[in-house]
């Protein structure tokens, strides 16, 4: 098979769609011909050296596809050769085949297509994991999503609103405000003309904020947080090493989470297995309605893998950006 190569750590330039060892299905695993890959700040991340993949997993980037079962692990019972299928991964997803735990696949839903499904898996495991799993958003709550613009964000805006809680967002610019407003995001934040903590006091703060930038908003976040707030950081956008007022938190009776999903367990409690039976009992059916979508901004032929990851720092990029594997 063909699969993106990484010639050493640097820029986009040191991807390259390169010859590749066929992965094999183990036991309780199916084999995927990809369709489609999601591009994610966590695959500029390990490009650039800083997010190596869990042990023993692929080094291939990609965190996320979608295409068609063709193999069966032995074991396997629910899953057929022919389903359509999206699968979160810990790595592999820029190939032509990629063997995945059954435990981590997720049916597409029909009439959706197989490309825009590629940017559902990370992006839904993410969200209503520390959303709803480790924050405990509830109706009438008020939740802050930072990098509203973003494939999380975009997704966490409508996720949010379905849990009837009201969403307020940090973007960079009134064009991505206003399409954040548009998903259903109600308090809109330019974070390069307004100060987030002061528009949050006026509402009594946050109860729920979701982080992508770490250090840089560490501080300000505890100031933003309501009573009991909950900020739960999942980037590091902003750097990694920040100071924190435990006094400040106290007086807010206030709770910090740090998380990601990639270096979680396939199994067991806090699993990868647990997020994805719950997104696929939770939060499946809205999709397959298509009360949440996927926000897709951009669909690149995977030979421009390097354009893909330049676009997740262009200001005009709203959404996630897909890698198509098959052509069409």
């Amino acid at each position: 098979m063909y699969a993106i190569h990484m010639n050493g750590f640097g820029g986009p330039e040191v991807m390259e769609w390169t010859v590749a060892v066929d992965p094999e299905p183990g036991p309780g695993e199916v084999l995927v011909e990809v369709v489609a890959a999601g591009v994610n700040r966590a695959d500029v991340m390990q490009r650039k050296g800083f997010y190596p993949p869990p042990a023993g997993t692929s080094s291939v980037l990609g965190l996320e596809c979608s295409g068609t079962i063709v193999e069966l692990g032995a074991g396997v019972q629910d899953w057929q050769v022919g389903d359509r299928v999206c699968a979160l991964l810990a790595g592999g997803g820029y190939a032509q085949f990629v063997a995945v735990p059954v435990t981590q696949l997720l049916p597409i839903p029909e009439g959706m297509d197989a490309v825009a499904a590629a940017g559902l898996p990370e992006v839904a495991a993410t969200v209503w994991s520390n959303l709803v799993m480790t924050a405990g958003l509830r109706s009438g709550q008020l939740v802050l999503i930072h990098g509203g613009g973003g494939g999380i964000g975009t997704h966490a805006i409508q996720v949010a609103r379905g849990l009837g809680a009201r969403v307020a967002v940090t973007a960079g610019s009134d064009a991505k405000l206003a399409k954040c407003g548009e998903l259903g995001a109600q308090i809109l934040i330019n974070y390069r003309t307004e100060d987030f903590v002061a528009v949050l006091a006026e509402q009594g703060g946050a109860d729920v904020i979701l982080d992508n930038m770490g250090a840089k908003y560490l501080e300000r976040n505890v100031e933003a947080l309501a009573p009991y707030g909950r900020l739960v950081v999942i980037g590091m956008q902003g750097g990694t090493t920040g100071s924190l007022d435990i006094g400040a938190l106290l007086r807010k009776w206030g709770t910090v989470h740090a998380t990601n999903v990639r270096s979680r367990p396939t199994s067991g409690v806090g699993s990868k297995a647990e997020i994805i039976a719950a997104v696929r009992a939770h939060l499946w059916p809205q999709v397959a309605a298509g009360e949440i979508v996927p926000v897709i901004s951009a669909e690149l032929p995977i030979t421009e893998a390097a354009r893909a990851h330049a676009m997740l720092d262009d200001s005009e990029t709203f959404g996630k950006v897909v890698l198509r594997v098959t052509p069409r």
